[in-house]
């Protein structure tokens, strides 16, 4: 009997997946072939790397807006719509597993949904009829807080219920711009490696999987493919949350970079 499904995938840059952008066609079609081939979730609460507090904070508008957080992109990406329900009751539900947990949370009534929940979901839900909540980084950004994060909304007891980490799995901006290289392609392939073979695994223990994550710093390549973590941190929630190594890798290229997603069933 499945008791907790997770989902870290890649957002892409921006509005872009929704702008018919050939760079991001494996993309868009890996989320869409996902969201058919698992069981439709009841809810969906989004862990983006596009909204950092102080401590986990989780939104709890009544109606949905959406926050274009991006700059000098097309005219219709300011205009694009995504208008799926909100749902307070999983955000009350959520605030007290945090706070049970013994962790500081916040709520927010007034903040709309970023492009890290907007983007996907409308790629794989463009009905925009399954209720969505967000909940944020903790913008110490330290590993081991996000991993407990996840491991808090255990005691949701909802299968039914989708976790998603929003985020890249190689998120270095000046390289996505600039020429690649023999040597950032090898590092974009070494750390997209030992992510796969960490998150997959299933003869890694679950303690040295945890370690290895909690001290992602030192993989190959990290620094180059994540100068900040903001983008790897979802990873840790949906972790968390899961508990185990992931069922299933969906390997894409987007804008030129190898990327991962991850799906938990257990």
């Amino acid at each position: 009997m499945i008791s907790r499904r997770a989902l870290f995938l890649v957002h892409g840059g921006g509005p872009v997946p929704l702008l018919n952008d050939p760079a991001h066609d494996e993309m868009v079609a890996c989320l869409q072939s996902i969201a058919d081939s698992i069981e439709r979730p009841s809810a969906i609460i989004v862990v983006s790397a596009h909204w950092e507090s102080s401590c986990a904070t989780v939104t709890t508008r009544e109606t949905n807006r959406l926050l274009y957080d991006y700059r000098g992109f097309p005219e219709e990406s300011y205009a694009l719509k995504y208008e799926c329900p909100t749902t307070l009751d999983v955000a009350h539900t959520v605030t007290k597993c945090l706070r049970d947990a013994r962790l500081e949370v916040a709520t927010n009534s007034t903040r709309g949904f970023d492009h890290g929940l907007f983007v996907p979901m409308k790629v794989m839900y463009p009905d925009a009829s399954i209720p969505c909540i967000q909940c944020s980084l903790i913008d110490h950004m330290d590993p081991e807080s996000h991993i407990k994060l996840g491991e808090a909304l255990q005691s949701l007891h909802d299968p039914s219920i989708l976790i998603v980490g929003s985020g890249f799995p190689f998120h270095n901006l000046r390289a996505f711009f600039s020429k690649p290289t023999e040597q950032s392609q090898r590092a974009n392939a070494e750390f997209e490696q030992w992510l796969i073979t960490t998150c997959s695994d299933p003869k890694l223990p679950e303690p040295e999987r945890r370690s290895l994550l909690c001290d992602w710093a030192l993989a190959p390549a990290a620094r180059y493919c994540h100068p900040r973590e903001e983008h790897l941190l979802p990873l840790h929630v949906c972790y968390g949350y899961a508990g185990s190594g992931s069922t299933s890798v969906h390997r894409v290229t987007v804008m030129n970079k190898q990327a991962s997603m991850y799906y938990w069933e257990v």
